[in-house]
């Protein structure tokens, strides 16, 4: 049976279309997709993301744990409050999960994974920290309430009184009484998530409405994901695939050298041998939308679109693939039977809620 969030009658009462992911019943839009998605560009919306697993790991060897768990270094954390974005990795360097770690003090770190993973991050999680003087604890009695948008920290600040949230860095985060505040999100744009009580969490969200910010669904979450170049764990990354070959070569710290995290002899091999595939962006003309699974057809040899769909923001056909690394620019994405010129970009798509540089160029027709 499907779990429901904190606030599952929240979405029933505002007409929202429920689907399952993940084992949660969420919803996928409210009406229309490209209005919230444009609502989160534009001003700002919220999303309910209480079904991603909150870890806290606490105790003397939490932070020796971390460095062998992560490849990413929570050392680099230099700051209370202060998060790292990374990999968990196992040890053939495949991506077990990819998560935010932040650092609430010396032995005491939260971690946030996702909710398609959970079990089997939970059960990695334990036996790799088995040796560890640490703690590990499922917190399930907390919600989280992601608002997004060129507006969404303003809205935080007057919600909670709390003037201090506008002074965050991005990746920072501060406790103000039961929430959990992070400068962190899953869209591209400036905003938080918060993080609080599972009881606090519909009156919150009804705050939220009355100020005006608009509730937005799964759908629009991945649309404004996709757009952002921002990778979805089981499409554009899984343990079939590294950070290498998966555009996250920025979230492995191979310095120290003596930090021996796990997958990092792998990922060193990798290095040494040539990475094989990287991740892309394409941008489409007309004539299709590319989907999850669909052929690439490049001067190199074949790939396959990871993430696809319509951008909004730039109004195109738009998808992440992984090709061969000695793909050349123009590529071909076979739908339907039909070869359609598609142009490699580097992601984003779009950036501060425009389309990047580059992006909007004319794509060769068929």
């Amino acid at each position: 049976m499907s779990q429901k969030t904190p606030l599952y009658d929240e979405h029933l009462a505002a007409g929202a279309r429920m689907v399952e992911f993940a084992g949660w019943q969420l919803p996928i839009r409210y009406g229309s997709l490209v209005e919230e998605h444009r609502a989160v560009r534009e001003r700002a919306g919220m999303f309910d993301v209480s079904h991603m697993t909150v870890v806290d790991i606490e105790g003397p060897g939490a932070r020796d744990a971390l460095r062998r768990l992560l490849a990413n270094d929570v050392d680099k954390i230099r700051e209370r409050g202060q998060a790292i974005y990374g990999c968990m990795l196992d040890e053939n360097g495949g991506i077990i999960d990819d998560l935010i770690t932040y650092r609430l003090d010396d032995d005491f770190y939260r971690m946030v994974v996702n909710a398609a993973t959970r079990a089997a991050d939970l059960e990695w999680i334990g036996r790799q920290l088995a040796d560890f003087d640490a703690r590990i604890s499922e917190r399930d009695d907390l919600a989280m309430i992601a608002v997004q948008g060129p507006e969404a920290v303003e809205h935080v600040v007057e919600l909670l009184g709390a003037p201090e949230v506008a002074k965050l860095k991005p990746f920072r985060s501060l406790v103000h009484g039961d929430f959990f505040v992070a400068r962190t999100g899953y869209t591209g744009e400036d905003g938080c998530e918060i993080i609080l009580p599972n009881e606090s969490a519909a009156e919150t969200w009804r705050r939220l409405r009355e100020r005006g910010v608009v509730p937005c669904g799964l759908g629009a979450r991945d649309s404004l994901r996709l757009e952002a170049g921002l990778n979805l764990y089981g499409q554009d990354m899984d343990r079939e695939t590294t950070p290498l070959e998966s555009n996250l070569a920025w979230t492995v710290a191979l310095e120290p050298t003596d930090r021996d995290f796990i997958g990092r002899a792998a990922l060193e091999r990798q290095k040494q041998a040539g990475v094989p595939r990287k991740l892309v962006g394409l941008v489409l003309s007309t004539g299709g939308i590319p989907r999850q699974g669909a052929r690439v057809i490049t001067d190199a040899g074949d790939g396959v679109v990871t993430s696809g769909g319509f951008g909004p923001t730039v109004e195109r056909p738009v998808a992440m693939a992984r090709i061969p690394a000695a793909a050349g620019d123009d590529v071909q994405v076979e739908l339907r039977g039909r070869q359609l010129p598609a142009r490699v970009v580097k992601p984003p798509f779009v950036r501060n809620g425009k389309p990047r540089a580059g992006v909007l160029d004319e794509t060769p027709s068929e």
